[in-house]
């Protein structure tokens, strides 16, 4: 059974940080996205994994999977042009050869592994089976109405009235009559071949369509709240306390995990927080839920629930909160101004308050 990684789009959602970076690779806990998806991916058994890319950032998606050294053999299916889920599943056509996979897209976390899931669909010989789970807006996604047995009846994207709160999670499991029912497609109101019509056109057909819930979390990280939450989700859960580097008059408190060659001086640390290597955190307070990525220095200044990426440098800010920062930015404090700030702020740029 083969895997499909959806790692094309834009990320307009996510912009500044996405005019120079795919959204699939964002960090999560100072990894990108991407890699948690294709480690759920191996961890179901699956180890020839197809990568759909665009043109824009799919360099920068091969020299990421590239530099994960990951036990799986991938290939990159080039879409010129973002027409819909249906869409790239056509396009990888060639690549899958019309046997049974999963569909993953890469921007999306979920709190489970998959191999269950990947076993059930194996053992039933079902045509399709997708991940649902139950949300507070189901306008924002593919809605789902299932029978009592389970299987999807109707299937709808972004309805404006949804016929349920079962939303579609972003992975699926399909097999060879998935492209026949691509190839029936007309492109949707949005000017898109959405997948959910492709799974109502099974339905139609008499295709049994199976549905699992997912009992965990699931974030999508489109926007920057939500990336954020699923920072915080993920150290929550996964973060373990490990000290690699140097502490040096410092009060490190909870799960914290500091890189080799960081360094923390003369600062509080309040976990979970992940500091990555090489980092300097200076006569500063970081707050739990924090990712500090890789070259990072932090001096003077307090940081809570935020992402900063590879590089960036904050100085002198009296608080920083629930802000996204990118590689390389930086921040610096010119002025007293005892303020709290909350920033999405892309590579490289500057900023004096």
């Amino acid at each position: 059974m083969k895997g499909l990684v959806l790692a094309g789009g834009k990320g307009t959602r996510l912009r500044p940080v996405t005019y120079s970076l795919a959204k699939q690779l964002v960090p999560v806990a100072n990894r990108p996205i991407l890699h948690y998806v294709v480690e759920n991916l191996i961890a179901a058994g699956i180890a020839q994994i197809g990568v759909v890319i665009s043109p824009e950032t799919g360099e920068m998606i091969r020299k990421s999977l590239r530099e994960g050294h990951f036990d799986a053999e991938f290939s990159f299916i080039l879409q010129e042009e973002p027409k819909g889920l249906a869409h790239a599943v056509s396009t990888a056509r060639v690549f899958l050869e019309d046997e049974p996979f999963v569909m993953y897209l890469g921007d999306n976390l979920i709190g489970s592994g998959i191999r269950d899931l990947v076993e059930r669909f194996r053992q039933g010989g079902d045509e399709a089976l997708i991940l649902l789970k139950e949300v507070e807006n189901p306008r924002m996604f593919g809605v789902v109405v299932t029978d009592r047995e389970g299987n999807a009846q109707r299937l709808v994207e972004k309805p404006s009235v949804p016929p349920s709160n079962l939303a579609l999670v972003g992975v699926y499991l399909f097999g060879r009559r998935i492209f026949d029912a691509i190839d029936s497609l007309a492109p949707s109101a949005r000017g898109e071949y959405e997948i959910t019509d492709a799974i109502q056109v099974l339905v139609n057909r008499g295709f049994p369509v199976r549905t699992a819930r997912l009992e965990t979390w699931w974030l999508d990280t489109g926007k920057k709240d939500d990336l954020l939450e699923a920072n915080r989700v993920v150290l929550d859960e996964w973060a373990k306390p490990d000290v690699r580097g140097s502490v040096v008059d410092s009060s490190i408190v909870g799960r914290v995990r500091i890189g080799e060659g960081a360094l923390v001086e003369r600062s509080i640390v309040r976990g979970p927080v992940v500091i990555g290597e090489g980092a300097v955190v200076r006569d500063a307070r970081i707050g739990p839920f924090t990712s500090i990525g890789c070259g990072c220095c932090i001096e003077g200044s307090t940081v809570d629930y935020s992402v900063i990426m590879e590089d960036a440098r904050i100085c002198g800010v009296e608080r920083l909160d629930a802000s996204l920062v990118g590689c390389r930015a930086r921040i610096v404090r010119r002025m007293r101004r005892d303020i709290s700030m909350s920033l999405c702020v892309g590579d490289d740029a500057e900023i004096e308050v």
